[in-house]
């Protein structure tokens, strides 16, 4: 199915839009947000050293490009290089082929813990994977092209659109990580060709940095002498250069664009309750270009620590896997683990608060009950009133409710947010406004 920019919008508004390609299994996965799609993987998930393609979470911005036909499909090369370039599939292959192990994680990973809450996708441990990523050195292909000595960035364009008015999703990262022999164009994901959410037919891999920098659909990039002005970078994805206090409004000028992940660790068992006796507490710990080098465990919320067992698969960016054997008597306790890497780098016991919610990596308590008893299954109660004038039209054209559900903001937060919609499009009329606000405030909030 071809799909122009108008009729991709169209095609969204009627909910008609398919899921072709797909590598994700929705029933092993979190569903965030249906449309666009944005996948969760489960606690489960952590017990694995490689993530498998229909587990490996899914964050996008814009609905996914249809899959394009290889035979026509180019990477375009230009801006302050000595030679542009339009190569094809087959001459990127020609290059030769490297192969890493590496996490990819989202920059907003663990965003829903943050208080107080901040609006944007309430990922809560799962928007993480370990891959095995194949294709060409970045380098390689700079080279080919001739760096000028003005170079500074580089430019990425992928070939998803934006909805409405919303800005392109644009990236740049600097000259010296793209020369660095670990970043790649990965045109292969777990020994297979990248599936289309994750990037067919051509993607950044920029490892140990957040998944931001990782850009999806390559089909551009441009090498810029200057700094790129536009909103994904300037703007979005973008933390404090020092700590601030929880709910603080930042200065832009103090704002400095995600790179580096943190070093953090995931505990993925137990879960809520456990029977006396053996208990596995396991999980994964990774960082960023620093190898985890230690991960310890306390059951009675931080007063002591035991160090957990490492897992024999490592790499330098991808995680480790790690457990600890617990003698647990019935009773009540709080599990939590930390991690650090071989620069000496731990993870915090305390939050450090940011307005994005980006870069979430506090040791992160757990509460568990020792029991023999028997817990039933516990279900939601996700009954609605009746949806406001105009809210359809506005709020559910380019993406489904699913992306209001998770958020839990204040009314000055979805004010906020309706102020931004707006501007990216959302057709609000004046007299349905405040209705759609209650709507969102009331059925929406912490």
């Amino acid at each position: 199915m071809n799909l122009s920019r108008r009729s991709l919008f169209l095609a969204a508004a009627a909910g008609v839009l398919p899921r072709s390609n797909s590598a994700a299994d929705l029933k092993k996965m979190i569903v965030r947000s249906s449309r666009p799609e944005d996948l969760e993987m489960p606690l489960d998930g952590f017990a694995q050293w490689i993530t498998p393609a229909d587990r490996f979470f899914v964050r996008t911005h814009t609905f996914t490009p249809e899959r394009p036909n290889l035979g026509e499909w180019r990477l375009k090369v230009d801006g302050v290089v000595n030679q542009s370039l339009n190569l094809t599939m087959d001459d990127l292959k020609k290059l030769p082929r490297v192969e890493l192990v590496a996490v990819l994680e989202c920059a907003g990973n663990g965003r829903s813990f943050y208080q107080p809450r901040v609006p944007g996708a309430q990922w809560a441990f799962g928007s993480v994977g370990n891959g095995r990523w194949a294709g060409v050195r970045f380098r390689d292909v700079l080279e080919k092209a001739g760096l000028k000595d003005s170079a500074k960035d580089i430019f990425f364009d992928g070939a998803d659109v934006p909805l409405g008015k919303m800005p392109d999703f644009q990236r740049t990262i600097p000259v010296k990580k793209a020369l660095d022999p670990d970043t790649l164009l990965a045109y292969e994901m777990n020994g297979q060709p990248l599936p289309q959410e994750h990037g067919f037919p051509l993607r950044l891999v920029v490892p140990g940095w957040a998944g931001d920098s990782w850009v999806k659909w390559v089909q551009h990039f441009e090498v810029l002498d200057h700094e790129f002005e536009g909103f994904w970078m300037k703007t979005a994805y973008r933390h404090p250069n020092h700590s601030v206090a929880p709910g603080a409004t930042v200065d832009p000028k103090d704002m400095v664009p995600v790179a580096d992940l943190n070093v953090k660790s995931v505990i993925a068992t137990p879960q809520a309750h456990a029977k006396p006796g053996r208990v596995l507490i396991s999980g994964a710990a990774w960082s960023n270009s620093s190898l985890v080098t230690r991960v310890d465990v306390s059951v009675d919320s931080g007063k002591t620590w035991k160090p957990a067992q490492l897992g024999k698969d490592q790499s330098r960016y991808g995680w480790r896997l790690w457990s600890l054997d617990w003698k647990a008597a019935e009773g009540k306790y709080t599990l939590m683990a930390r991690a650090t890497n071989a620069a000496g780098q731990t993870q915090p016991l305390s939050e450090e608060w940011n307005p994005s919610g980006y870069l979430w990596n506090v040791a992160q308590p757990v509460s568990i009950e020792v029991t023999s008893k028997e817990f039933p299954q516990v279900i939601a109660d996700f009954s609605r009133t009746p949806q406001p004038p105009g809210y359809k039209a506005a709020c559910l054209t380019c993406h489904d409710e699913g992306m209001m559900v998770q958020q839990r903001l204040t009314r000055a937060q979805w004010d906020r947010e309706l102020n931004k919609m707006t501007g990216w499009g959302a057709e609000i009329k004046p007299e349905d406004r405040e209705g759609i606000l209650k709507y969102l405030s009331d059925q929406f909030k912490q």
